[in-house]
């Protein structure tokens, strides 16, 4: 009997620490994140492209160059958000590649997401000099990290570079075309903890105090889709129109597309999706 009873009691520990483990993990929070960094699309062609996003007053802050020909363009929306152009190749779709989320503490996003049972990449730093690391997301694609570093080229063009007449200084939310929504919001929710917006399935909010949103699309292809907020509508339109650019014009936001059919969507005075 006293056997028995050390079987059990060993076991009943044992299993008493998995379900608080267990727990714990559940219960577990994501390091702040700051909002989103940038959004990279896959164009084809990066001049044709970069001078689009140029005539709406996003500004080129630098590039990258291999064998005379553009890898890689950055566009400025703001000093800490911005647009990355990539020529399309054998690889990698036409439009949406990746976005990438900004945090103070990358080792601590890092960690979590490994406690979490993810596999992210080692961080390093990368060309532009600050810290990222990535890992493979839901329908494989990929999700960055990244950590704006004293000296790196972000940092450095602070408060440069910032278009006056830019159509937008705030990208507050990106859709994601999604083969399989469900499975995309419990990795987001179960292994993110991106919190859900109550009465929006499918709107997720990103952990930290930027209220910035991931809306999940069904999908329609690989396009982006980029959320931005502007001051007034009637401006905008009268801005759009001043400069040549085509749009659709809805009751509560303006659609324009860029040469690779890329959704802008233009939304007045909002922080999130759930404005209106």
């Amino acid at each position: 009997m006293r056997k028995r009873l050390a079987f059990f009691t060993a076991h009943l520990a044992s299993f008493i620490a998995l379900f608080v483990s267990a727990t714990a993990l559940s219960l577990a929070q994501s390091p702040p994140i700051n909002g989103l960094a940038h959004v990279a699309i896959s164009v084809s062609d990066v001049k044709a492209s970069r001078a689009f996003y140029q005539k709406l007053g996003f500004e080129e802050f630098f590039a990258f160059e291999k064998d005379g020909v553009i890898s890689q363009s950055f566009l400025k929306v703001n000093d800490r958000q911005f647009i990355e152009l990539y020529p399309v190749a054998s690889h990698t779709p036409l439009g949406f590649l990746h976005l990438c989320f900004e945090g103070d503490d990358l080792n601590a996003l890092h960690q979590f997401n490994v406690n979490a049972g993810l596999t992210p990449i080692s961080v390093r730093k990368a060309g532009a000099g600050n810290l990222l690391f990535t890992q493979r997301g839901p329908e494989d694609q990929n999700i960055e990290y990244t950590q704006y570093m004293p000296g790196s080229r972000h940092s450095e063009d602070r408060g440069k570079h910032l278009g006056p007449n830019r159509i937008s200084d705030n990208l507050f939310a990106v859709g994601l075309s999604m083969k399989d929504i469900p499975a995309a919001l419990a990795f987001y929710t179960q292994k993110l903890q991106f919190p859900t917006v109550p009465g929006h399935p499918n709107l997720l909010r990103i952990p930290g105090p930027s209220r910035q949103q991931i809306l999940f699309e069904p999908y329609t292809g690989t396009q982006a889709y980029l959320f931005f907020s502007v001051p007034h509508l009637r401006h905008t339109r009268t801005q759009l129109k001043h400069l040549g650019v085509p749009f659709v014009s809805g009751k509560n936001q303006i659609t324009i597309t860029d040469p690779d059919g890329n959704l802008l969507i233009l939304k007045q005075n909002q922080a999130n999706l759930t404005a209106d």
